[in-house]
Formats: structure tokens, C-alpha cells, sequence
């Protein structure tokens, strides 16, 4: 994956590269062109040639479809020749070699090569110069001794560079690999993360519907069994109860392997949803039940979650609370929806209420919504339980 850094580096050494370009013009082919403006017209008009061969032919190769290093070899071949040209005709010149030395080092393929190449070119600029004063002249000159020393110091300053860059390129492979072992633990601690969080929706998800279901399904059926023979028409009300509850939970059952739709709720009024579960309730355990269920507004989630409190209640009612009476109470609010579920039962302290997936369950559907419950109860006082959620859109 290309990472932001390295194309950012790619930018820097592209810039890097016109600039040394404009350099290389300028103090590399202007200098040996104005020097031969005073020479013979056939030395003039040689010199200039050359080095407008020289100007046109970087930008050409750089471009030129074809092999990449092809085209950079080229180039520095071409250079070479002129740089020994230019020594030739101009009578020394070494500016030329030392300012084009970098050009070697650039797009040399390695320091090994760009040593071999610069020192190609350097020995064709010492060349060009002593052919040109053989015979009467020195063949050791001014310009001979910068020429070679100019070599020996690209030669150092490269190499140097070289390691530094080798460095960076070092440093910058263990970040990568750094980075991408920290993205791989990540992901890996996320995907964990996520069957955690999966794992705890069903294990809720069966709580508050299988569970709830199966627990409703053995009081009917010890209910039935015992009034069987006194009473067998409150027996077959309760058998009912018994294959509508499985139904449900054989319907609740397909929604967790994904068969029907997620939620499991139907659309439709909240305050009927909650009429049909209250109904139910009042049925199955003979309790009265009080129920204030205006027709509030709401998104599904919102739906969901509510049903689901009033399911876990009065589950938790039926198994713990010992109570004759159970108020259900349904009101909205400017900012969300509350929802308030009431006993006359024996009570406990919260506090000291064992966990499970009852309240803790019922507290983190509310939290995950942005809502939140409040369990207000004692010993012998009953107990109230109040579920606040936003309304949708509501921060």
C-alpha cells in the first residue's frame, strides 16, 4: 500500500532534481559557452553546438518512451562525449565535468557504476584537454588538477551520501515494517473486539427472547399440569400460551441465525407492542397489570429496545419480584422517550443484585442507543424500573 510519506519524499526528490538541473545549466553550460564566445568562429561555433546538443538531450531521454535506464545510460553516455568534446575545444573547462559529476551519482544505478561512469567522464575531460596541448604544451594544467580533484570529491561526497541514504532507507523499512506489524495487531485486536461484541449481542439477544421464552414455557406447563384435573379449561388456555411462546421463540430463534429480519419487532405503534406483551403478561401469571400506553413516536431501534425492557421486567417480576400489581407507564418528552415499569413486589437492594445478563443486559441495549436505565428499588418496597432513551436525532 503506498503510504502518503513516500510519495511526499517522491515530490522533495523530484524538486530536488529541477533544481539541480537549473544549476547544471547554469554554472555547467553557460560558463564553457561564454568562454569560447571569443575563440575562432569554428571553436565557437562547435562549442555552442555541443552544448546545445548537451541541454536538448536531458529533457529528451528523460522522456523518450523506452527502457528507463536505457535512457538514463544514454544520456550519460552522450555527456561523457561531450564533456570530452567541450575539454577539446575550449581548452580545458573542467566546470563543465564538476558541475555534471552529480548527474552520474542520479541516475548511475549504484555507486559502483556511478563511480566507473564519472570517472569515464572525468578521463575524457583529461583526455580532450592533453590532446589539445600536445604537442607544445603541458599536459598538466589548471584545469587537469581540478578536473581530477573534482572526481576524487564527488567520489567521497557520494559515497557518503550513499550511506547516509542507505541509512534513511533502513530507518524508513523498519518503520514500515513496524507500521504495518502495529496495522496487523490492530486489525487482528478488532476483529477480536467485534466477536466479543457479537458474541455479547447474541448472548442478550437470547436472553431476552429464547431464555425469556423457554422460562414463560416451563411455568405454563408445570401450571397446566398441576390444574389438568381440577381445572381443564384454565389448562388448555395455558397450553395455548404454551405453543404460542414456542412459536415466538421458534420465530426469535430464526432471527439470530439470520433468517427473518434483525430486530424481530414488527413495524407498527409502540404502545400496541407493548398493549400485546402487557396482555400476555396478565394471562400467563393472573397479576393485574395498570398500563398508561399513550401512541409515542419512535424509530425501531427506539421499538426494540423498549420491548425489550418491558420483556426482561416482567420476566424478572415473574421469577423474583412476589408481586400482585405491575404499572407500566409510557410518556414522551421534548428530548426522547421514557418508559417507566413499577411492582408491588418484595424488592431487593441493587446494590447487592447478583449480575447476568438481566439488568447489565438491559443497561448496555439503553447505552448503545444513548440511553440510560435507573433501578430505583428496596427490601419489601418494590421496585421501579425507568428506561430514558433520546429521541432519534436527539444528541
Amino acid at each position: 500500500m503506498e503510504r502518503r510519506p513516500q510519495h511526499d519524499d517522491r515530490l522533495q526528490a523530484r524538486a530536488l532534481r529541477r533544481w539541480y538541473t537549473a544549476l547544471w545549466i547554469c554554472f555547467g553550460l553557460v560558463p564553457p559557452g561564454i568562454a569560447a564566445w571569443d575563440r575562432s568562429e569554428g571553436i565557437r561555433s562547435g562549442t555552442l553546438a555541443l552544448l546545445a546538443v548537451l541541454a536538448v538531450c536531458h529533457p529528451i531521454t528523460g522522456t523518450f518512451p523506452g527502457n528507463p535506464a536505457a535512457r538514463r545510460y544514454a544520456f550519460l553516455g552522450v555527456l561523457t562525449a561531450g564533456i570530452g568534446a567541450v575539454s577539446y575545444l575550449a581548452d580545458g573547462t573542467a566546470s563543465l565535468l564538476i558541475v555534471s559529476l552529480p548527474h552520474f551519482w542520479i541516475q548511475g544505478g549504484g555507486p559502483r557504476r556511478a563511480i566507473a561512469l564519472s570517472g569515464l567522464a572525468t578521463a575524457a575531460a583529461v583526455a580532450g584537454m592533453a590532446v589539445q596541448r600536445h604537442p607544445d604544451g603541458s599536459l598538466v594544467s589548471g584545469n587537469t588538477v581540478a578536473a581530477l580533484t573534482g572526481y576524487a570529491a564527488s567520489v567521497l561526497v557520494g559515497l557518503w551520501m550513499t550511506r547516509v541514504v542507505g541509512r534513511h532507507d533502513e530507518r524508513a523499512r523498519l518503520l514500515a515494517a513496524d507500521l504495518e506489524d502495529a496495522e496487523r495487531r490492530l486489525a487482528e485486536a478488532q476483529r477480536r473486539q467485534g466477536a466479543a461484541d457479537e458474541r455479547e449481542r447474541l448472548a442478550r439477544e437470547i436472553h431476552d427472547t429464547l431464555a425469556q421464552g423457554l422460562a414463560s414455557i416451563v411455568v405454563l406447563a408445570e401450571a397446566a399440569r398441576e390444574g389438568i384435573g381440577t381445572d381443564p379449561a384454565a389448562s388448555a388456555r395455558q397450553l395455548v400460551s404454551i405453543e404460542r411462546t414456542a412459536r415466538e421463540n421458534l420465530a426469535e430463534a430464526r432471527v439470530l441465525v439470520g433468517a427473518a429480519p434483525r430486530d424481530g419487532v414488527a413495524a407498527g405503534s409502540i404502545a400496541a407492542t407493548l398493549r400485546r406483551t402487557l396482555d400476555r403478561f396478565a394471562e400467563d401469571t393472573g397479576l393485574t397489570v395498570d398500563a398508561d400506553l399513550p401512541d409515542v413516536p419512535c424509530d425501531q431501534p427506539t421499538r426494540v429496545a423498549l420491548l425489550r425492557c418491558t420483556q426482561e421486567s416482567l420476566a424478572n417480576v415473574r421469577k423474583h419480584a412476589g408481586a400482585t400489581t405491575v404499572g407500566v407507564v409510557l410518556a414522551a418528552h421534548p428530548d426522547g422517550v421514557e418508559l417507566e415499569i413499577t411492582d408491588d413486589g418484595r424488592g431487593f437492594a441493587p446494590g447487592a443484585a447478583s449480575g447476568g445478563y438481566g439488568l447489565d443486559g438491559m443497561r448496555r441495549r439503553l447505552a448503545e442507543l444513548g440511553g440510560r436505565l435507573t433501578v430505583t428499588s428496596a427490601p419489601g418496597e418494590g421496585t421501579r424500573i425507568l428506561a430514558l432513551l433520546p429521541r432519534e436525532g436527539t444528541p
